[in-house]
């Protein structure tokens, strides 16, 4: 009988258990999960410009799941320090300035206790990017073009648009201010937005990625979701692996994920498990069961915009916990917004024009209450399981 050779491992994804935040705990949980993939020697050197890339998604304190934990990237900084790096830090978030977002997740603070700058998230360069598969250009933030190396440190959290948002999706922040959101106008079939991720990472190459999951954010995410205790941190040099890996810590198979197809079809990573060694604890042990996946986003091609509004997930405001608080249009990329005032009577909640809403989820993701929901109507329901799968 003749051996069946096994397929040759291609990425290593650590899965370190880690209970809380108390500091003790995700020092040490942090510095097994680096050993574990080759050490932070391995990574960076003394002298070297290294930008820490946390998810600021907007300002909201640690305890609501929103950002990278304070104690996350405290332990991860420390950790390269020893290595003699030069350490910087930055985000764009999707609403309001990176210093608010950073003060007010608790980020500020660590980083001045450890003397590590606020890098510039406000002006951008323009970088050709010839490799690119989709997207040739992209402008980038000036702090990370600034920086030798980067090390992203995700939140995991389930979104609207991609399904989940982890160490991928993270990059996104490295395009300054209003320019993210140019890029739904521009690409809002759900397969070209993700690519347009995929490449900006093959483009960005982050050396490490570490994920935040001791607290993730279930149901309406990536910023109305609720908490949900999964007590691990992930560590990989690939992040097609290792957001494969945190989906099936959940129950998302990565074949869900266009991101993960187009990752590693583009040569960004891997995301079949047979090729992914996993280290450290069990992923069988720390799988999370019930776990409150968003909405599955979804293109429809062909036929007019009226039967897509009958068949594709769409914005749907909750009127019993709308605040009327308007970000919802503010953060519309469509000019004019395709939500508005109700004849400009801010008592009531905005209405949608969905012959213009491009199903971005730009304002579901923005809605400080999660009073915006993903809401499938039943033609669509009927439909879906005859879409392909990614």
């Amino acid at each position: 009988m003749t051996d069946v050779a096994l397929p040759k491992k291609a990425a290593t994804v650590a899965l370190v258990k880690c209970g809380s935040y108390e500091y003790a705990e995700v020092k040490e949980a942090v510095a097994k999960g680096l050993e574990l993939i080759g050490g932070a020697a391995s990574l960076v050197e003394p002298g070297q410009k290294i930008l820490l890339k946390p998810n600021l998604l907007t300002a909201e304190p640690p305890e609501k799941c929103v950002t990278t934990h304070p104690a996350v990237f405290k332990a991860v900084a420390q950790a390269l320090m020893k290595n003699g790096p030069k350490l910087v830090y930055g985000d764009s978030p999707a609403l309001g300035s990176t210093e608010k977002a950073a003060r007010k997740a608790g980020i500020m603070s660590v980083a001045e206790e450890l003397g590590i700058e606020l890098a510039d998230f406000k002006k951008g360069g323009e970088v050709i990017f010839v490799s690119g598969i989709q997207n040739k250009k992209f402008v980038i933030a000036q702090g990370v073009l600034d920086c030798d190396g980067m090390v992203s440190l995700p939140k995991f959290k389930t979104h609207g648009l991609t399904m989940l948002t982890g160490a991928i999706k993270n990059q996104f922040g490295c395009i300054p201010g209003v320019l993210k959101g140019e890029f739904h106008v521009k690409l809002p079939r759900l397969e070209d937005f993700a690519r347009m991720l995929v490449d900006l990472n093959c483009l960005l190459r982050p050396r490490l990625f570490v994920m935040d999951a001791v607290m993730a954010m279930e149901g309406n995410g990536p910023r109305g979701g609720n908490p949900r205790h999964m007590g691990v941190l992930l560590f990989s040099t690939d992040p097609v692996a290792l957001d494969a890996t945190a989906g099936r810590l959940v129950g998302v198979c990565p074949d869900e994920v266009p991101t993960l197809k187009y990752g590693q079809e583009s040569g960004l990573g891997v995301w079949k498990s047979e090729v992914i060694e996993i280290v450290g604890d069990s992923l069988a042990e720390l799988r999370v069961e019930g776990f409150v996946r968003g909405k599955k986003a979804t293109s429809f091609e062909g036929g007019s915009q009226r039967l897509r509004n009958f068949v594709v997930p769409r914005p749907r405001i909750k009127a019993e916990e709308c605040i009327q608080c308007g970000i919802c249009r503010e953060m519309c990329p469509l000019k004019p917004s395709a939500v508005d005032w109700m004849k400009d009577n801010k008592s009531m909640p905005p209405v949608y024009n969905y012959n213009r809403c491009i199903r971005c989820y730009c304002c579901q993701e923005l809605c400080p209450e999660g009073a915006i929901e993903i809401y499938t109507p039943w033609p669509g329901r009927l439909l879906a399981p005859l879409r392909p799968r990614h």
